[in-house]
C-alpha cells in the first residue's frame, strides 16, 4: 500500500501522530500499513466535515462500510487499526466508539517451495548480475539473502536490519535486534550457511565496503536497501526458475517453517510439543500462529496425521474382558 501523504490535517491529525509514537515507544513496528489506514481514516473525517474528535457509532458504521473490490482481509486490517485508535482515545479522556470486530479467517495457502524448486532459486540467484557491470550494485546480495532467508527462517525485515555485529560467523548466531513485535532474539545458523556469509564478507572487502560491526550487512554502495527492491529482483529469479510469479518472498519462511516441522516429526518428536520451540525461534508471540504451520504441513503431508495418531494411539489403555452374555455387546 502506497504512503498517504499529510497535504491536509483533520482533527484527528495530530492525535493520529501522538498515537504513533506513544505505540513505537513500547516497542511495536507500527508499519506503513497501518499508518496509513490512519490517514485514510484521517481524509475520510475531513470529507465528512467532522469538526471535534469523538468517533460515534455512526462514523464507525460508515467506515466499516465494505469498498468497491477490498478483500475481507483488508476491510479487516483497516478497522482493526481505526479499533485499537478508538481504544487510545478512550484512555485519554475523548469519547469514541469501540467496535466489534467482523468475524475473519485467514484462508490464504502460502506456496511450499520443493526441493527442486529452491535448487533452482539458488541457481538463478547466484547467475544475477549487474546492469552494466555497476559493481556494488544492490543485486549482489540476492545470493546470500536468499539462502539466509530459507536457512534460518527470519523475515525479510529482520534481515535487512542486521549489522556485522549482530552476524556472528565465528559462532554462526545471529542476533535480531529490530523484529516484528518488538522483541530481540538469537536464531543459530547451519554451517553451510556461516560459510556463505563468511564468502559474502569478504566479497564486500572486495568492494571496498565497509564491514565494521555497526555498519549493515545487506547493503549497497548507496547505502540501506529497501524490501520493495528485494521483492523485484526475487520475481526476477522465479521468472528465471520457471516458478509462479504468484509465489513471494515470504513463502520461504513457511518453506523454512514446514521443513522444519518435517524433519522434527521424521525424528521422532511429537509434533504438537515441538510446537513451542518452533513459536520461538520463529519469534511468534503465541502458539495460534505458529500452529498454522502445523495446519499447511499436514495438507502437504497428510501421512504426517498419521503418524501423529500413531503417537497418542496408546494414551488411552485399552480395556479388555471376557463377555459373558451377548447381551453385554
Amino acid at each position: 500500500m502506497s504512503e498517504i501523504k499529510k497535504t491536509n490535517y483533520g482533527v484527528y491529525s495530530a492525535l493520529i501522530d501522538q498515537y504513533l509514537e506513544y505505540k513505537r515507544s513500547l516497542g511495536f513496528k507500527m508499519g506503513k500499513n497501518c499508518e496509513c489506514y490512519l490517514r485514510l481514516f484521517d481524509r475520510f473525517t475531513i470529507d465528512r466535515g467532522e469538526e471535534r474528535v469523538g468517533i460515534s457509532k455512526e462514523l464507525m458504521d460508515e467506515w466499516s462500510k465494505f469498498r468497491p473490490n477490498e478483500s475481507e482481509m483488508t476491510r479487516y486490517a483497516r478497522l482493526s487499526a481505526i479499533k485499537a485508535f478508538s481504544v487510545y482515545l478512550v484512555i485519554l479522556g475523548y469519547e469514541a466508539y469501540i467496535p466489534k470486530l467482523p468475524k475473519f479467517k485467514y484462508t490464504f495457502t502460502p506456496h511450499i517451495y520443493t526441493q527442486s524448486e529452491l535448487s533452482a532459486i539458488f541457481r538463478e540467484c547466484d547467475k544475477l548480475m549487474p546492469r552494466q557491470n555497476r559493481i556494488g550494485c544492490p543485486i549482489h546480495i540476492m545470493p546470500t539473502l536468499i539462502r539466509m532467508l530459507y536457512g534460518t527462517g527470519i523475515r525479510i525485515s529482520e534481515a535487512l536490519s542486521l549489522t556485522h555485529g549482530d552476524v556472528n560467523v565465528e559462532t554462526g548466531i545471529l542476533w535480531l535486534r529490530n523484529c516484528k513485535n518488538g522483541r530481540e532474539r538469537i536464531v543459530p545458523m547451519s554451517t553451510t550457511l556461516t560459510e556463505v556469509c563468511k564468502d559474502y564478507i569478504a566479497y564486500k572487502e572486495r568492494l571496498g565496503l565497509n564491514v565494521e560491526p555497526q555498519k549493515k550487512f545487506f547493503v549497497s554502495r548507496k547505502g540501506e536497501i529497501q524490501e520493495d527492491l528485494v521483492r523485484e529482483y526475487f520475481k526476477t529469479v522465479l521468472y528465471k526458475a520457471g516458478i509462479s510469479q504468484n509465489c513471494r518472498l515470504h513463502d520461504l519462511r513457511h518453506t523454512a517453517a514446514s521443513n522444519a516441522l518435517i524433519k522434527m516429526s521424521s525424528s521422532g518428536m511429537d509434533l504438537y510439543s515441538s510446537l513451542p520451540i518452533l513459536m520461538t525461534y520463529l519469534g511468534h508471540q503465541s502458539l495460534r500462529a505458529t500452529s498454522q504451520y502445523l495446519h499447511i504441513t499436514y495438507e502437504l503431508y497428510p501421512q504426517l496425521l498419521k503418524k501423529v495418531n500413531e503417537i497418542g494411539k496408546y494414551v488411552f489403555p485399552e480395556i479388555c474382558y471376557e463377555i459373558e452374555n451377548e447381551e453385554e455387546l
